[in-house]
């Protein structure tokens, strides 16, 4: 059986958010030329996925973080 360890798109959770962002693009681009077979195009579309996902993510992660401290910054005016 198959793992996400052995998934060709295991290393995306390995990237920064501005290396995945950038893959992302690059992904996009390729989809959208047109030129790759079906299944060239099927995993083009399958790394996009794990691409995004680690890009949200990174900004989850930014957005918990970034509430966190305005709270802690709210509650020192208090």
């Amino acid at each position: 059986m198959s793992t996400a360890k052995d998934s060709p798109n295991a290393d995306v959770a390995k990237l920064t958010y501005e290396q995945a962002r950038e893959q992302l693009v690059q992904v996009v681009s390729a989809l959208e030329q047109g030129n790759a077979t079906l299944e060239e195009s099927m995993a083009l579309w399958e790394r996009g996925e794990a691409l995004a996902a680690q890009c949200e993510t990174w900004l989850t992660g930014a957005k918990t973080r970034l509430d966190a401290a305005l709270a802690a910054r709210k509650g020192e005016a208090e």
